[in-house]
C-alpha cells in the first residue's frame, strides 16, 4: 500500500472521512506557498493537494482563478510547483502530497518526465480533472511504474457505465464533484453528492472523496457521514485573499483546517 492508501485507510479506521486541503503553488508568493500548505497540515489536513496554476482553469471558480492569476503573475513555473512539493514532503514525510493539474501543462512538460520529477519530489500522485481516461494510457503507464496515484473526477451527470470506466482506470481515490459547476464555497453541499458517492462505490473499492462547495465544519461533518474524504480548496484560498499579511493568512488557514478537522470527526 502507498502512503496515500494507508492515510485514507487510517481515517476510515477512525470512522471518519479524511480531510484533504488544496492550495495552489505560487500563492500568495512562490517562496511562501510551502508555508501556507504547511498551515493546512498543522491545522489537521490528512492529505494535501498543491495546485499547478493554469491560465484556463475550467473546473475552478473565481476564488481559485484569482489565486492562479496571482501565481502566474508571480512567474510560477512547473519547476516551482515541484519544488513546493519537495519542501512540503521533506517537512512532512507521512503526509501524502498530490498535485492537481490540468493536462496541457503536463503534456507540454512531458508526461513521463513530469511523473519522474513528481516522484523524485516525494509526490503521491496527480488529480487530473480534464484528462479523459481513454487518452490517459501514457500517463498511467508512467505513474503506475512510480507508484503515483492517478485521481480522476466524476460528476453527478456521470452515468453508471461511465463511472465504471473512470474508476477502472483511476488509483488512490475517486474525486466526486458535489455539484455541477466550478469550485467555490456554497451555502449547502450539493444534494446529488451522496447519491454520486453511492453510485461510484458500486463500481469500485477505491475511496470516494467529495469536493466542490465544502467550506464549514458543519458541511464537513455532513459529507463525512457518507464519503471517504472531504476536499476543501476555495475556502482556504479565500482566507488567504482576505488576510492582511502572509503570516495572518497562514494563521487563518490553520484555524479553518482545525475547524474542518473537528467537523469530519463529528459524523
Amino acid at each position: 500500500m502507498t502512503l496515500l492508501d494507508t492515510t485514507l485507510a487510517a481515517a476510515k479506521a477512525e470512522n471518519r472521512a479524511a480531510l484533504i486541503g488544496y492550495l495552489p503553488a505560487g500563492f500568495p508568493t512562490i517562496p511562501g506557498a510551502a508555508d501556507t500548505v504547511q498551515a493546512l497540515i498543522d491545522g489537521g489536513c490528512d492529505v494535501v493537494e498543491i495546485g499547478l496554476p493554469h491560465s484556463d482553469p475550467v473546473l475552478d471558480g473565481p476564488v481559485i482563478q484569482t489565486a492562479d492569476d496571482i501565481a502566474l503573475r508571480n512567474g510560477i513555473r512547473i519547476t516551482d510547483v515541484l519544488e513546493t512539493v519537495r519542501q512540503v514532503t521533506a517537512a512532512n514525510p507521512v503526509v501524502p502530497v498530490l498535485v492537481m493539474t490540468y493536462w496541457n501543462p503536463v503534456d507540454r512538460y512531458g508526461a513521463a518526465r513530469f511523473a519522474a520529477d513528481l516522484a523524485a519530489a516525494g509526490g503521491a500522485g496527480c488529480i487530473l480533472p480534464d484528462l479523459p481516461v481513454e487518452e490517459a494510457g501514457g500517463w498511467l503507464a508512467a505513474a503506475t511504474g512510480l507508484d503515483l496515484a492517478t485521481v480522476f473526477v466524476v460528476a453527478p451527470s456521470s452515468r453508471d457505465q461511465r463511472l465504471a470506466t473512470i474508476t477502472a482506470s483511476g488509483t488512490g481515490f475517486v474525486y466526486a464533484a458535489a455539484v455541477m459547476g466550478v469550485t467555490g464555497s456554497r451555502a449547502q453541499v450539493g444534494e446529488l453528492a451522496e447519491d454520486l458517492v453511492k453510485r461510484t462505490r458500486a463500481t469500485t473499492d477505491l475511496p470516494v472523496c467529495v469536493g466542490l462547495g465544502v467550506s464549514t465544519a458543519a458541511q464537513a461533518a455532513e459529507v463525512s457521514a457518507f464519503a471517504d474524504g472531504v476536499i476543501v480548496g476555495s475556502a482556504f484560498v479565500q482566507r488567504i485573499l482576505d488576510a492582511p499579511s502572509a503570516e495572518a493568512g497562514c494563521t487563518a488557514v490553520r484555524e479553518l483546517a482545525a475547524e474542518l478537522a473537528a467537523g469530519v470527526r463529528k459524523r
